[in-house]
């Protein structure tokens, strides 16, 4: 019978292994010194940064009435978090509530008390509601904006929250600080699409547009795709280039300046709208954004085991025949031999 605990141990690995050095990744270059975690705010390496969440709202929403947050000098991330929820399920919260609203004034009318106006104003808002819903003129959403300030000292983080207070409660707007959830309160405003808080309200679609930060009665089209925004009139830049008589358009701007990012942001919300996209990438920058994206990626070289065989005939299309098909690529193949 063997005994495994008496093999004779390999330490050799193990060794290696400890003195080994390990590699540098991006994540090292971009992360923080260090990352402290406090009750009411973060502080990453030199920085400080604290997050909060809106809890209450009017009964009514101007519109725009979130664009000064927006347009502050201070440095903030802005996450908004939109969950529908099914239209049937609130017409029965709904039928609900409006019952029991009409049920107390009833009560109230019978005994001779006067009239409530909050509670005349309840009902007439519930049943409007209920009526935009049934219809389909408006839908019911769980919505959450959160917000995270950045700063230097304690100090700057205080003045910019009071001057957050001071912007959104003249509108009737709380908001408070994400106490022992400031770790949560961050990745939710971070770009990973998380909704760590939970801090919901349900809103439809009335008041929900309100929130929408970019108001103008300008907009370059209603179709395309967005490019960027108006600078004299804040409107928003949409433009479906292929709807022209030439859809080629070049990109001039010097090194550093982001003509890789604008392109590569314009192949994504080209994608959303099912536009196919080919990239001719000699360097492999757009290797990354091909796989995130679902897409192939092709490496044409001597070596590599994806080639293109100048031979292969297409599949006719409807509109042509197969001896049209072959006499084009027959052409084609004559005038790349000579």
């Amino acid at each position: 019978m063997k005994l495994p605990f008496f093999k004779k141990k390999i330490t050799g690995e193990v060794t290696e292994k400890i003195f080994e050095t390990p590699s540098i990744e991006a994540k090292d270059i971009i992360a923080p010194a260090s990352i402290a975690v406090t009750p009411d705010n973060l502080k990453l390496g030199k920085r400080y940064a604290k997050a909060f969440f809106i809890f209450s709202y009017p009964r009514y929403l101007s519109t725009s009435w979130f664009a000064p947050i927006i347009n502050l000098s201070t440095p903030m991330d802005i996450s908004f978090h939109i969950h529908p929820v099914e239209t049937g399920l609130i017409l029965k919260q709904l039928r609900k509530r409006v019952t029991e609203v009409q049920a107390e004034l009833m009560e109230r009318g019978e005994k001779g008390l006067i009239r409530d106006p909050a509670l005349e104003t309840a009902f007439h808002d519930l049943e409007g509601l209920r009526d935009r819903l049934q219809t389909a003129q408006e839908r019911m959403f769980k919505f959450g904006l959160y917000l995270t300030i950045y700063g230097n000292e304690l100090k700057e983080i205080k003045d910019t929250e009071n001057t957050l207070r001071s912007i959104l409660e003249s509108r009737l707007i709380y908001i408070k600080p994400a106490l022992y959830q400031q770790k949560e309160g961050f990745n939710t405003t971070a770009p990973y699409g998380l909704d760590q808080l939970m801090v919901h309200t349900p809103m439809s679609t009335l008041p929900f547009s309100s929130t929408f930060p970019f108001v103008s009665f300008d907009l370059s089209s209603n179709e395309g795709i967005l490019y960027g925004i108006n600078l004299h009139n804040n409107s928003l830049v949409l433009f479906d280039r292929f709807s022209l008589e030439n859809a080629n358009f070049t990109i001039f701007a010097k090194s550093g300046s982001g003509k890789s990012y604008a392109v590569k942001l314009e192949i994504l919300r080209s994608l959303m709208l099912g536009i196919d996209v080919i990239v001719v990438d000699p360097e492999n920058e757009y290797q990354f954004l091909a796989e995130t994206a679902g897409g192939a990626f092709f490496n044409m070289s001597l070596a590599s085991q994806s080639h293109i065989n100048p031979f292969d005939l297409p599949t006719p299309r409807e509109d042509e025949r197969s001896e049209d098909v072959l006499r084009s690529n027959v052409i084609n193949l004559v005038s790349l031999l000579r």
